[in-house]
């Protein structure tokens, strides 16, 4: 079986390259021509703390994928998936399957494309930036956790979680949208941290009315999930119970929620977001409209108010067109709003 990695950039590039590297027929897709030329002629180079090693793959342009496709891991940014899956829904084999190597909520966007029945959930927790043509960062390590949107656990999801446990130790899960609904509902609190040139760490430590305000946007986010009937599983450095006991106005909480997320980002390589790379250096549009624009929309369906995620979804749009430079003063924007 030939896998199929479609978004070679810094989660794909760097499973792909492992899956190859454990002997498995892997094509690395991505639209970046100089990148995929990169990665043919001199491989894929994987930096860490450890040091670095460079991995023969096979690359290609969209233009090089065949039909009937067994297995697909999607890792596009959110906003390019609906584009995606018209290139792969027709080619997608019938009992194929894509697996959502990414932020956000995609797993809705591809059931809706090729059926819940093709379609595998994934929360991807560790880290990874693309450097340049052909080389990435590896920035830490975090959760891989694989499921069923049914929370069967299948064999199928089994024999995933085996292929993967190169990539990462990988667990399935019987509530794996829990997983994936925490990840982008504390993905807030990390797409506020951009919003400044500083590491996550100094975010989060930089004083009490900043770690409330990131609770409050963590839990706007959180409110819509479980409205949505999502139960909000905790991993790595977020734990849902610790964010509703601050909310309630649980210092000690609100501390050791805040302590959590300085702990993991301490520890890795990666010490600021892909939001803030791209603001930053890659000069690029974030995915945070369509993450954040997710939620918001989900929210006035239920009649629920966001304001606050509103107002950072604002203030990204802003660093995106360059009407707005990264300061503290954002953050201390947003403990206004609050």
């Amino acid at each position: 079986m030939t896998i199929t990695i479609y978004g070679a950039g810094a989660i794909g590039g760097i499973t792909g390259a492992r899956l190859a590297q454990a002997g498995h027929d892997v094509l690395l897709i991505d639209k970046a021509e100089d990148h995929v030329a990169a990665m043919n002629a001199r491989g894929l180079t994987i930096e860490a703390r450890e040091g670095s090693v460079t991995i023969p793959v096979r690359a290609g342009t969209p233009s090089a994928l065949g039909q009937h496709l067994e297995l697909v891991l999607l890792a596009v940014k959110s906003q390019d998936t609906p584009a995606a899956l018209e290139i792969l829904a027709p080619r997608l084999a019938p009992d194929g399957a894509i697996v959502s190597l990414q932020n956000g909520l995609n797993e809705e966007v591809i059931a809706a494309a090729i059926g819940e029945r093709r379609t595998v959930g994934c929360l991807v927790n560790w880290a990874a930036d693309w450097q340049a043509p052909g080389r990435i960062l590896h920035g830490g390590e975090g959760a891989l956790v694989l499921g069923e949107l049914d929370g069967r656990r299948s064999e199928r999801v089994q024999a995933l979680a085996k292929l993967l446990d190169v990539v990462a130790p990988t667990r399935v899960s019987d509530n794996i949208l829990g997983y994936t609904w925490a990840k982008h509902v504390y993905g807030a609190l990390l797409v506020a941290t951009a919003v400044v040139d500083a590491h996550v760490y100094e975010v989060v430590e930089r004083s009490p009315a900043i770690q409330a305000m990131l609770i409050s946007l963590v839990i706007e986010n959180m409110d819509v999930a479980e409205r949505a009937g999502v139960r909000l599983l905790a991993f790595d450095e977020y734990d849902p119970a610790e964010y509703r006991a601050a909310a309630r106005g649980d210092t000690a909480a609100r501390a050791r929620a805040m302590a959590s997320i300085a702990t993991h980002y301490r520890a890795a390589t990666k010490t600021k977001t892909g939001i803030w790379r791209d603001l930053a250096v890659r000069k690029r549009k974030t995915e945070v409209g369509a993450l954040l624009g997710a939620t918001v929309a989900k929210a006035k369906g239920y009649g629920l108010a966001m304001p606050l995620t509103e107002r950072l979804i604002a203030m990204i749009a802003d660093l995106e067109s360059g009407r707005r430079q990264m300061s503290w003063a954002n953050l201390d924007e947003l403990v206004r709003a609050l």
